[in-house]
């Protein structure tokens, strides 16, 4: 049986007190007599395997569709819903999201992106019947590709020698996107599409499996090849041409992720939910303890501001493809650590606890151990800040006096057009419509109490950022960089975090939740944005916290999720 997908997104308001069909299939992760549920999770972890049940459970959702594009037969049309539709599976299970979601989307996005019709149509029929597909590390570091496997040609085909050490489900995938070196300079790599069944196996090896601290079920190993004969037409896109599929590519990867993964940090602050309002400290629930209280409220705002950055920048994809690839960096350098740290501080509530193995709170130690994969996979932070470095200068003169970005790129309950990777290898430019949202909405509200201070420290902020990145020298601008201008790049993400907030705040007058359109939460994601920057407090940010725990609480009782949806869950 398959279900239906997720509604679409102009459709995404309608029927929220029904889990997604996704989340309702897999049922609740606390009920201990859900065989999808925490406890076997937990115990697959244990025994570093993927839950089989769990597996099944997609295939029979049909979830190879999702990564499919509408015209070849499957649902994927916009980025934001593909991340929604993948946020259960992060909920439960990192290892079974990275493999089932992230494998999927990397392996595939190469082939919509520069493939042939013939290819396109091999790996559609793949995913459509819930075949297993793999991606070789390919993310681009400073501008350029790097990989262990040469091909060279040889009597009408391809031969294949060297090595790729680690690449999720390769031992399980039946079609594997690899590259390879196929010439000399900068523009010699390929890219290549591998049918595991046309590939003889007297040529190819697998490494052993390894083992990881998080994402123990994770299926991460490594594959040989020696003088193993491929067709030519194994080639994706123009011979040497990878470099420019890969940045294409991995702006969609370096999106989804973080926005799919605000499902972890959503269970996370759950289980500490569920343990907070039961534990009672000096004859009190702790949820009345003015730190408790303080860290739960922190923990709901910095998931609303990874939903919104990680959203808007999905968005992107489809509405400002020029500097979508900016945004695609910013957003995957800055939310992982972002949860990370929310983790951190959760984890303090739990005390001793947030190390057990089993019982109601043994997930908090795996999705502890697990959401660190969630940076490194298909290009960690350091990678992405390297990509962002040499645009900042570019980027930086038109910061004070861009013209805003599209409504669109915010109203969330909007459709947009079909994702077109076309349109994503377009120059970057020197316009930066998201962060032009700041200063275009810092005058509108210079008369509020609070989010007009907080607007004029952010402006501020930015003031400087742009004389110090119109500053940096030319080794500073490419790779490798100096760390000045490392940091340069993390506050530039925070302060575009910030503009999506703001923007996602102001066009989204439909959202149903009267919370969302009020100026409560908006003025708390700013503030600890604004603290994030080492900006000082602004009296009466914190004024609203109360509600904002209000609405955490009520969300929690109801069972609905954290993000900007607040979904009825399972």
């Amino acid at each position: 049986m398959t279900t239906g997908p997720e509604a679409p997104a102009a459709s995404l308001y309608t029927d929220l007190d029904l889990p997604a069909p996704l989340e309702s299939l897999l049922g609740d992760p606390d009920d201990p007599g859900n065989p999808l549920g925490s406890a076997a999770f937990l115990a697959a972890d244990e025994r570093g395997d993927l839950l089989s049940t769990g597996e099944r459970a997609l295939d029979s959702y049909g979830l190879g569709a999702e990564f499919v594009p509408v015209a070849l037969g499957g649902r994927l049309r916009q980025a934001d819903h593909l991340a929604r539709v993948l946020r259960p599976l992060f909920r439960r299970d990192v290892a079974l999201g990275l493999g089932h979601g992230a494998g999927n989307l990397a392996g595939s996005v190469h082939v919509w992106s520069s493939g042939s019709s013939r290819q396109r149509r091999r790996l559609a029929d793949v995913l459509l019947r819930n075949g297993r597909i793999a991606a070789g590390p390919t993310d681009p570091s400073g501008g350029s590709t790097r990989t262990g496997l040469i091909a060279r040609g040889r009597g009408g085909r391809l031969v294949l020698d060297g090595r790729q050490e680690m690449i999720s489900n390769i031992a399980r995938a039946e079609a594997v996107t690899v590259l390879a070196r196929t010439g000399d300079g900068p523009g010699g790599c390929s890219l290549l599409l591998l049918d595991m069944a046309d590939v003889p196996r007297d040529r190819l090896r697998f490494l052993p499996r390894h083992r990881t601290n998080g994402a123990r079920a994770m299926y991460l190993g490594g594959v040989e090849f020696q003088d193993c004969p491929v067709p030519e037409s194994a080639l994706t896109g123009d011979a040497g041409g990878a470099t420019g599929t890969v940045l294409r590519a991995s702006q969609v990867t370096r999106a989804v992720l973080p926005a799919a993964a605000v499902g972890t940090l959503d269970q996370q602050l759950r289980t500490v939910m569920d343990f907070a309002t039961e534990r009672r400290l000096y004859g009190r629930v702790i949820t009345e303890l003015p730190h408790t209280r303080s860290v739960l409220t922190g923990a709901f705002l910095d998931l609303l501001i990874a939903d919104c950055f990680a959203t808007t920048v999905c968005r992107s994809l489809h509405v400002l493809p020029g500097p979508a690839g900016v945004y695609a960096a910013a957003v995957k350098q800055l939310v992982p650590p972002l949860m990370r740290d929310t983790v951190d501080a959760l984890s303090v509530v739990l005390g001793a606890r947030s190390f057990l193995r089993e019982g109601p709170q043994g997930g908090f130690q795996k999705h502890l151990r697990d959401l660190p994969l969630v940076s490194l996979e298909y290009a960690g932070g350091t990678v992405c800040q390297a990509a962002l470095i040499p645009q900042l200068p570019r980027m930086a003169d038109g910061w004070l006096s861009d013209d805003g970005a599209p409504d669109e790129l915010f109203r969330v309950s909007h459709a947009l057009p079909d994702l077109d990777l076309e349109r994503l290898s377009g120059p970057v430019g020197r316009r930066d419509p998201l962060l032009a949202v700041l200063t275009e909405t810092a005058p509108e509200l210079r008369t509020d109490p609070v989010l007009g201070p907080l607007c004029r420290q952010l402006t501020g902020e930015l003031g400087r950022l742009r004389q110090q990145c119109l500053e940096l020298r030319p080794g500073d601008a490419g790779t490798p960089a100096g760390p000045a201008a490392f940091v340069l790049a993390e506050r530039y993400a925070i302060l575009l975090a910030a503009a999506a907030c703001l923007g996602v705040w102001r066009h989204n007058g439909d959202n149903p939740s009267a919370f969302l359109r009020d100026t409560g939460w908006t003025a708390g994601v700013l503030s600890r944005l604004a603290a994030r920057l080492g900006c000082p407090p602004v009296p009466g940010a914190e004024a609203a916290h109360d509600a904002v725990f209000a609405e955490l609480a009520e969300r929690h009782r109801t069972h609905r999720g954290f993000d900007l949806t607040g979904r009825q869950l399972a």
